[in-house]
């Protein structure tokens, strides 16, 4: 295992038809997504949850199997699964969720899981951080790990389940403090720092004391933001798009599996890259993310299908994943 995520793992409703209720379930949550990239990019990934003992957890369970993630450090519970229900609108896609008392929101191992030595990253964050337990757990789990791996945060903020978005926003500040790389969308810039500057939010990050901090622009591309170093842009690949769903999880998980393949293992190394092997790592995730936007619901690609998108990039056509 060389890359490990915690959090949570639900069902994905998703309507099927506008102005009905009409909806589609697919497997899903943030972080599961992100594991599920991460094992097609060809990284050995494991996944630190708790499941239902119910029939989607027992989906969940399958699905992560099917897809070549480690389900050693999975627990199960009878509590119920996370469900969420997804509405798309032309803008961005709105979010109904039902955690309360669920399986994940309840995950609290004890005593903490001992990640396996050649574990280099982990992953935290999105609505597992809203929900006890599991919430001081998972923080327990990241200090634990501190300094030895490379810790990777991404927000994946969900305003309709924050009752109270000011003390969100403080307690958003130690979580940035924990990290080593902060990713966020332009969207959660906007949420957590509403009319400030993207690049002002970075600067709070990085005095966090974050190595590196990417904020993703959809179509407009991605930034890289280090101290002492000018911020870095990518464009994103020119593609058409069938659906944004985990397309955000599917750019985590390219993060990570391209710093591995340029010998990242440890956090210092976020910041001594050169800006060129950042460039490259930058690249390969915003084209395995544009390759998840060519279909439904979160469907990341594989590593051949990134080389062959990346391939043909310098050839001027849009993206498509075969």
């Amino acid at each position: 295992m060389r890359i490990a995520l915690t959090g949570e793992a639900l069902i994905d409703f998703t309507a099927s038809e506008a102005g009905t209720l009409a909806f589609l379930g697919h497997e899903g949550g943030s972080p599961l997504n992100t594991a599920v990239a991460c094992a097609r990019l060809g990284e050995p990934t494991g996944f630190l949850t708790q499941l239902s003992t119910d029939l989607f957890g027992e989906r969940l369970l399958r699905f992560l199997e099917r897809n070549g993630v480690d389900t050693s450090f999975i627990l199960r519970s009878d509590a119920p699964s996370t469900l969420a229900f997804v509405e798309r609108t032309p803008q961005t896609n709105r979010y109904a969720f039902y955690t309360r008392a669920s399986a994940d929101a309840t995950w609290a191992p004890e005593p903490l899981p001992q990640l396996p030595a050649d574990c280099r990253f982990l992953h935290f964050g999105s609505i597992s951080l809203l929900q006890e337990p599991a919430a001081s757990r998972i923080a327990d789990l990241v200090t634990a790990n501190a300094g030895r791996r490379v810790i990777v945060f991404d927000p994946n903020v969900r305003p309709s389940l924050i009752p109270d978005m000011a003390e969100y926003r403080v307690r958003v500040m130690d979580w940035f403090a924990m990290a080593d790389l902060v990713k966020l969308s332009d969207e959660d810039a906007e949420l957590l720092a509403p009319g400030q500057p993207v690049d002002a939010l970075a600067a709070e990050c990085l005095r966090a004391g974050a190595h590196a901090v990417i904020v993703t622009r959809g179509g407009a591309g991605a930034t890289l933001w280090r101290t002492g170093h000018d911020p870095l842009t990518v464009a994103a690949p020119r593609i058409e798009v069938v659906d944004t769903i985990g397309a955000g999880d599917t750019f985590t998980a390219g993060l990570s599996v391209a710093l591995l393949a340029q010998g990242v293992e440890h956090p210092a190394q976020l910041g001594q890259l050169a800006d060129e092997a950042w460039r490259q790592v930058m690249r390969f995730a915003a084209t395995a993310a544009a390759l998840n936007c060519t279909r439904e619901g979160a469907d990341p690609p594989t590593l051949e299908a990134v080389r062959a998108a990346l391939a043909q990039q310098d050839d001027g056509p849009a993206l498509s994943q075969s």
